[in-house]
Formats: structure tokens, C-alpha cells, sequence
């Protein structure tokens, strides 16, 4: 199901206004749809996310915790004279660790990882190549964990994704490669993870420990009155933790 539907209360915008730079439309600021939250957590997180440097958004299926991470990182990075230059969004190779073994380049290897990114970015812009631009003009880069080891990053905001599919040593890897003048927002809810292998189990339980040990980190628990994305999902969400609480011992 689309991360898009029903996320968040879309303000109705004017005429879309674009700029033609080099004879292509680039993405401003103005394109992007006003979006209001739904829920006290999703309004919580729309005021942290200004003043905090690192942010844990932790909880159910259909929240609108990505969606909502996106569009806040959108807003401060295509303003004029912000203080960073990209969003870097970061998510693990599930099932595989590894992908090198994976034909074609970098780029390619990693296309089928974006596609949850460039629904929203449909939806926020109303336009279906609004991520491919937003790359094409340096305000959105998209890197798999097997890339991180090495960089810095300065100036950006990175959105963690799907962190609970990431292993104790990815999350270590992008949480040191954080340079100066960034911020960082984690997305994850430990109760998804795809990893089952004793010796590739998720990391995100034990960075949360570590998260609340650090005085800067905010964290917001997305609970079942959060979830937006249909009446659908919350029925089920709920069913299965009753489930998971009277039969799963």
C-alpha cells in the first residue's frame, strides 16, 4: 500500500509556480503542497523538528512517520538561504546485506530501494518525476548503508528509513559519519523488522537504549491512535498486537 495515502491533511495550494533553470523545471520551495498534521504525535513532531538535532520517530505501521519526516526536511532545505545543502535519505539492503552482487552501477542497484521516496514526492509536488528533479538538483541524495563507510556529512539533514532493518554496526556507520552542521531523524518501529538470522538481527532496540542515554536525542512513540493511512491498517495493527500479547509466548 502507498505510504501517500492519507498521511498527513494537504492545504490546498495555488497555481504551481516553476522556474526553468538550464532548460529544465527545477523544484522550489513554492511547488510543495502545505501539509498540517494529523495527530498529537505527528504535531510533536512538526515542532521538534526545528530546534532538535536528532530525532527518534519510533512506532506503528501507517503513522506517517517517513512522510511526514520528508516533508519537514523538504520545506527547510528548498528555503532560500537555509543552512543545508541536501537531504540524505539512508536504508539498509533488505534482504540482502550486501548488493554488490546485484547487476549495474550504484545507482542502479539502489532504484529499488527509492521507490517509497518518489511516491511521496509524487504526491507532495503533484508531479511523478518530482524526486528524479529533486536529485538532478542536488536537494535530495539517496544512499544504501553498503555506501556510507568513508563519507561526511556536512550540511544536511539525513532521514535513517526503515531502521529497524538495519544491523547494531549500520546504524554505528551512519550515526559517525554525521559532520558538522547536520541533523538526523530516525524512522523505524523494531515490531517490522525483516531480519531473522541470529548473527543479522536489528539494531535499533539497542540504539534506542543508547538514544535515551543521549540528552539531545527527542523521541516520539507512534502509537495506534496515530495510525492514519486507512481504518483498514489500524483495525489490523491492532488485531495483530492483541494476537502477539494472547497467543505469542
Amino acid at each position: 500500500m502507498s505510504r501517500k495515502n492519507s498521511l498527513a491533511y494537504e492545504v490546498p495550494s495555488n497555481q504551481t509556480h516553476l522556474k526553468v533553470v538550464n532548460n529544465k523545471l527545477k523544484i522550489r520551495l513554492d511547488d510543495l503542497k502545505t501539509i498540517q498534521p494529523l495527530t498529537e504525535n505527528q504535531k510533536r513532531f512538526f515542532e521538534y523538528y526545528k530546534n532538535t538535532s536528532i530525532i527518534m520517530v519510533h512506532g506503528v505501521a501507517g503513522s506517517g512517520k517517513t512522510y511526514i519526516a520528508l516533508y519537514k526536511a523538504l520545506e527547510e532545505v528548498l528555503e532560500k538561504n537555509n543552512s543545508y545543502k541536501q537531504i540524505v535519505i539512508v536504508r539498509s539492503a533488505v534482504p540482502s546485506r550486501e548488493i554488490g552482487h546485484l547487476p549495474g552501477d550504484e545507482k542502479e542497484k539502489t532504484e529499488v530501494y527509492q521507490q517509497p521516496y518518489e511516491e511521496i514526492c509524487e504526491d507532495l509536488f503533484s508531479r511523478v518525476d518530482a524526486f528524479s528533479r529533486l536529485q538532478e538538483q542536488g536537494s535530495v541524495k539517496f544512499m544504501i548503508t553498503s555506501f556510507v563507510r568513508g563519507i561526511t556529512l556536512d550540511d544536511s539533514i539525513i532521514i535513517v528509513d526503515e531502521c529497524q532493518n538495519m544491523t547494531d554496526m549500520e546504524i554505528n556507520s551512519i550515526v559517525t559519519r554525521v559532520g558538522n552542521r547536520s541533523k538526523i531523524i530516525f524512522c523505524g518501529d523494531f515490531r517490522q523488522t525483516d531480519l531473522y538470522k541470529k548473527h543479522d538481527m536489528s539494531g535499533l532496540k539497542k540504539f534506542m537504549i543508547i538514544a535515551d542515554m543521549m540528552p539531545s536525542v527527542k523521541t516520539i512513540e507512534f502509537q495506534v491512535e496515530d495510525i492514519v493511512r486507512s481504518s483498514l491498517v489500524k483495525e489490523y495493527i491492532i488485531a495483530r498486537m492483541n494476537y502477539e500479547e494472547n497467543y505469542v509466548h
